[in-house]
């Protein structure tokens, strides 16, 4: 896989580039635009990706680990098998998001947006609810 450790990507315009698999741990992605762009079985851990949007986004596999998702808009995306352990989604649009075996386990999900998820099979160990919008 390609490694990008250490490259500033802030700003960038990632538009329709194809990222499955890549490993973008440590960057700072902030402002990017990945519009059109995969990211499923990708690797975030780690990674700002704050007020970023990522609706109806493949994030398939993808491994947010410990990842900054504060209010970024995750409408629509698709996080089956998803690992956001340890990820702070607080104040996050999590609305008809898949989350079918999703790890969630130690997740801050205060404030986040939480209507018509499917959450079958996730692991929901030590999450953080307090305040989260459920419409």
């Amino acid at each position: 896989g390609v490694n990008l450790s250490g490259v500033n990507l802030s700003g960038l315009d990632l538009s329709g580039v194809n990222l499955s698999g890549v490993n973008l741990s440590g960057l700072d992605l902030s402002g990017v635009n990945f519009r059109k762009a995969i990211l499923s079985e990708a690797n975030f851990s780690g990674v700002n990706l704050s007020g970023l949007d990522l609706s109806k986004k493949d994030l398939r596999g993808a491994d947010l680990s410990r990842a900054n998702l504060n209010g970024t808009n995750l409408k629509g995306a698709d996080l089956n098998r998803a690992n956001l352990s340890g990820a702070d989604l607080s104040g996050a649009d999590l609305r008809e998001t898949n989350l079918i075996s999703t790890d969630l386990s130690g997740a801050n999900l205060s404030r986040a947006h939480l209507s018509g998820l499917d959450l079958s099979g996730a692991n929901l160990d030590g999450i953080d609810l307090r305040d989260a919008i459920i419409e």
